[in-house]
């Protein structure tokens, strides 16, 4: 069981080195895209491209995931990956770079993560002792925010120095690095399950949502993950850029300070859960956690008007987050059996995020944003919230999504079939 810990140590770093890379791009072309547009629908797009695929593909990749060896799987979506960032940056040396080139590119790498993620999910639960699955979310949540503290000033620095390019050549690196130690230094002991004579590519997804629908604490708190998602994704992940970029006239070192925080306070939370083990229960730590994240983050960062109160939301949204999905992962990971696993976890889960993120592009461009510049009584009364001008609106968004998100976690957390997992001892 050590020595499989310590495979999963090298999984670890060589991911987030690689993880790294891809978030330095994904920097740069945010700013580059709202440079290029002024709209919050065109980052919301880039998004939107990414998850898409990902949803639609992930209701047989699963089960796909399930019956093949996690390693090609993982090498070859790394792979192609590489080569959507190449294309970009042929594009960008020849100055012919367009943002459906990126929304091309962001569906392709989506369709290449509907397998990529589950297989690495997979991984990650046979290389990693059950005893040791709250440390290993914990790393992943460290991992996972130091990414965010640290690529946006290193993706800055490499932008003024190289350009766009330059940024990119880093993420090909880095993606060369973890190829290599993946393919040469990693193995992953394996048992693969086998299909039925003319079993459907779809097999495996119904194979998982029959076991959901046996087991319904499992299948709510699926569910509800799914809306709070949505609240997420209107807001997080999709204006949180845009509405910054906006109030601070177009700052990109306030964008990069505040998404720094944002990482930071994952980091403490990723720390804590790492460090010291908790007795509270995992239905507690996933939603109590969720209401502390919407109720605290997202109506600071509504109310704030400069880079202290949003640094300080960044902190209030993103500590609890490593909690929440500690709890998630040691219910998953004791419940679903290993050869369902693959299925299970994204096609419901992750079903409602391209629908908050081109809903939250909408409503910030065509919505709240002319409501706030209408000068009506109630824009007036929301701006003695919120402040006027450029990004007020998507700042009303935030209030939104912080009442919203945490009255809905409260709530689920009293539904009889999520308190009956808790009384199990989950």
């Amino acid at each position: 069981m050590e020595k499989s810990f310590k495979k999963y140590l090298l999984f670890w770093f060589g991911g987030s080195v690689s993880q790294l890379g891809s978030a330095m791009t994904s920097f740069a072309l945010i700013l580059w895209t709202y440079t290029q547009t002024k709209s919050a629908m065109a980052v919301s797009l880039m998004s939107f491209c990414n998850y898409l695929p990902y949803i639609l593909v992930s209701l047989f990749a699963g089960g796909f995931v399930d019956r093949h060896r996690k390693k090609t799987i993982m090498l070859a979506a790394d792979s192609i990956a590489a080569i959507c960032s190449f294309f970009v940056l042929l594009c960008w040396r020849s100055g012919e770079l367009k943002i459906q080139y990126i929304y091309a590119v962001n569906c392709v790498i989506g369709f290449m993560n509907s397998f990529q993620i589950p297989a690495q999910s997979v991984a990650v639960g046979i290389l990693v002792p059950k005893d040791k699955i709250a440390r290993m979310s914990g790393m992943d949540s460290f991992s996972t925010n130091l990414v965010s503290v640290v690529s946006p000033v290193l993706a800055s620095s490499i932008f003024a120095f190289g350009g766009l390019g330059a940024v990119i050549a880093a993420d090909l690196l880095s993606f060369l690095f973890n190829f290599a130690l993946l393919l040469i230094f990693i193995k992953i002991p394996e048992e693969l399950s086998k299909a039925p004579r003319g079993a459907s590519v779809l097999s495996g997804c119904f194979d998982g949502f029959r076991f959901l629908f046996r087991h319904k604490g499992l299948w709510y708190i699926i569910v509800t993950m799914a809306v709070l998602n949505f609240f997420s994704r209107l807001t997080y992940e999709n204006i949180l850029s845009p509405m910054i970029l906006a109030r601070s006239g177009g700052n990109s070192l306030v964008l990069g300070a505040v998404n720094m925080v944002l990482g930071a306070g994952g980091i403490l939370g990723g720390l804590i859960i790492s460090l010291r083990p908790f007795k509270v229960s995992s239905v507690k730590l996933i939603y109590f956690s969720a209401g502390a994240s919407f109720l605290l983050g997202d109506l600071m960062m509504g109310l704030g008007k400069n880079a202290v109160w949003w640094s300080l939301a960044a902190v209030w949204a993103s500590l609890p987050i490593p909690f929440l999905a500690a709890g998630q992962r040691m219910i998953l990971y004791q419940m679903v059996p290993r050869e369902l696993q693959g299925s299970v976890r994204n096609a419901i889960q992750y079903c409602t995020i391209p629908a908050g993120l081109l809903l939250g592009g909408y409503l910030a461009d065509f919505v709240f944003e002319p409501f706030m510049q209408s000068g009506s009584g109630a824009s007036a009364a929301l701006g003695q919230l919120v402040g006027l001008g450029n990004g007020s609106g998507m700042a009303v968004m935030f209030l939104c999504t912080g009442v919203l998100g945490a009255a809905f976690s409260l709530m689920a957390y009293q539904k009889k079939e999520i308190q009956d997992l808790e009384k199990s001892g989950l």
